[in-house]
């Protein structure tokens, strides 16, 4: 039985499935029983749904829990951890539930296993309201291993809307700690690439379409550099109907940024490409060193670094603050948000904290 009782509102600020993930993660990490009260309680469908059900069901059989009232609709849960052991686990949403989303609360608690963990996870790759598996292997991971990070992501199969079917494997090894982080110089932007994509039924043109509007919306605005967005086909490795692009810009310090759309039916191809060209330049513009999607998802990592981190963003996001809230709940973990001494970039800010210093004692 853990010593320690955390309580967690779960209608907080953004409100969702993010409190969850972060508070279930913490709370394992630490060893500590947690109980989340008013779960998505301003959401149209209050509660867990199969996705948040999936990952916390996760996290249990990854620690050897202890789960109470974990049910779909449910509003308030308990989980008491044990050891995080590794080995193999499986989480299946059964839907189109994101497997991004299922990374988030399961990869930092194997991190701090005994051993090497390898989880299976099933859903949704390209999903909307989450990061497509594409972004967690292009801009997310290269930049968690800054922190120590060390994980290989196999993508299986791809799932789309609203079937899902789609896996990918994690394998991931232990640390002792993790190192704090210094992402505060952007550099140039040096280039820019992606991939649009079309899969079971839907033709090859829309693929082309996205790309072409998404290039063309670019160059509006950066008109030096070679731009490489592919048009793919996916053939066997893709289970359902589906379309979508993302594309991503790299600096010269190794900064990363992305922009992203999903095709919806009656909606025109180009419009998906003007989307996600719009959203990549609007995190470019403001001279941060992430976008507005990584920087929550890296606040549990500066949280449990062993050091201070450094992160300049643009606007701070719900997102964002809610982490840092949770962080600051669970962990004695210490986060100072400010502005941006730059004369360049109007809505800069920079995020410091001071990290615990989370130790793996099985290291």
């Amino acid at each position: 039985m853990a010593a320690t009782t955390f309580e967690m509102d779960g209608s907080v600020m953004e409100g969702g499935g993010q409190i969850l993930r972060v508070s279930a993660a913490l709370s394992c990490i630490q060893g500590a029983s947690i109980k989340i009260n008013k779960i998505r309680a301003g959401r149209s469908t209050p509660g867990l749904r199969p996705q948040h059900l999936s990952g916390l069901e996760l996290v249990r059989d990854m620690c050897s829990g202890n789960l109470e009232g974990a049910t779909v609709g449910s509003t308030e849960i308990t989980h008491t951890p044990g050891k995080i052991k590794g080995g193999n686990h499986i989480a299946d949403t059964h839907t189109a539930g994101s497997v991004g989303l299922l990374m988030q609360i399961s990869l930092p608690c194997a991190l701090f296993a005994q051993g090497p963990s390898e989880l299976c996870l099933k859903g949704g790759t390209n999903a909307e309201m989450a990061p497509q598996i594409d972004y967690t292997l292009k801009v997310f991971k290269p930049i968690a291993e800054r922190f120590g990070v060390q994980f290989v992501c196999d993508l299986k199969m791809r799932g789309y809307y609203p079937k899902g079917g789609g896996e990918v494997v994690l394998k991931v090894n232990p640390v002792k700690e993790l190192s704090p982080i210094n992402l505060t110089e952007r550099g140039n932007i040096t280039k820019i690439y992606g991939r649009a994509f079309v899969a079971g039924v839907l033709p090859f043109k829309l693929a082309k379409d996205m790309s072409t509007a998404a290039v063309r919306t670019i160059r509006k605005e950066i008109k030096d550099l070679y731009i490489n967005i592919q048009s793919l086909q996916e053939k066997d490795k893709a289970c359902g109907n589906g379309n979508g692009i993302i594309i991503i810009a790299e600096s010269s310090t190794g900064c990363l940024f992305a922009g992203s759309s999903l095709g919806k039916k009656g909606v025109y191809a180009d419009k998906v490409g003007i989307e996600a060209a719009e959203m990549l330049l609007r995190n470019i513009r403001h001279n941060g060193c992430v976008d507005e999607f990584l920087q929550d998802q890296l606040i549990i990592f500066m949280a449990l670094a062993n050091g201070t981190s450094r992160m300049r963003t643009g606007p701070i996001t719900l997102h964002t603050q809610t982490a840092i809230h949770v962080a600051e709940q669970l962990t004695n973990a210490k986060f100072v948000i400010h502005k941006s001494e730059d004369e360049h970039a109007k809505d800069t800010y920079i995020i410091e904290c001071q990290g615990v210093g989370a130790t793996n004692p099985n290291l």
